[in-house]
């Protein structure tokens, strides 16, 4: 009692109460926020509870290019630049109004790639988009509704980051081979 316990986020001597397993009412866990690991195998909290955001990019047919997995926390904006940049420059963009950011935008105008993002609500400076191109966005939407009728990917049952990313890859492939 009254030394420091690893691994809790605020340091400092412990009361008698610390250990919530004696207390009557439940309160914070001693972990600092995290299960063990959690940070590390991208599973991340939300408002639907602890899960994990598959970022992916596809071609015209709706076959998946590129994939990354983050927490279910993470935004998309910022995973879109790695995304884009391992594949080769396209004509134009389609993306929801998640990736909606100046900065990307100029990003992609440099590379040679139309953007196709619609302003959100809030935007002060609305930028124009083809709404007749637009429509096509629901091929990467039937991408993932493909990888989702595999049971393993749309549960999660892998603890591992990486064996999760390698069921999306093999997934990825089967429906690359179908279509």
């Amino acid at each position: 009692m009254g030394k420091d316990v690893p691994g809790i986020v605020a340091s400092g001597p412990l009361d008698r109460d610390t250990n919530d397993r004696l207390h009557a009412h439940q309160g914070a866990s001693l972990g600092g926020g995290w299960k063990r690991g959690e940070q590390n195998q991208a599973i991340g909290r939300s408002r639907g509870g602890r899960n994990t955001k598959i970022h992916a990019v596809a071609d015209a047919k709706g076959r998946l290019l590129s994939l990354k997995l983050t927490d279910g926390s993470a935004h998309d904006c910022p995973m879109a630049r790695p995304l884009i940049s391992s594949g080769k420059v396209a004509k134009k963009l389609l993306g929801d109004k998640a990736y909606d950011s100046a900065e990307l935008r100029r990003w992609l105008r440099g590379r040679g790639t139309n953007c196709v993002i619609p302003n959100r609500s809030n935007r002060k400076q609305p930028f124009s988009f083809s709404k007749k191109a637009y429509r096509e966005r629901h091929r990467i939407e039937n991408a993932f509704c493909r990888l989702k009728d595999f049971r393993r990917i749309a549960t999660r049952y892998d603890r591992l980051a990486r064996n999760f990313l390698a069921s999306i890859h093999l997934a990825a492939t089967i429906v690359w081979w179908i279509l």
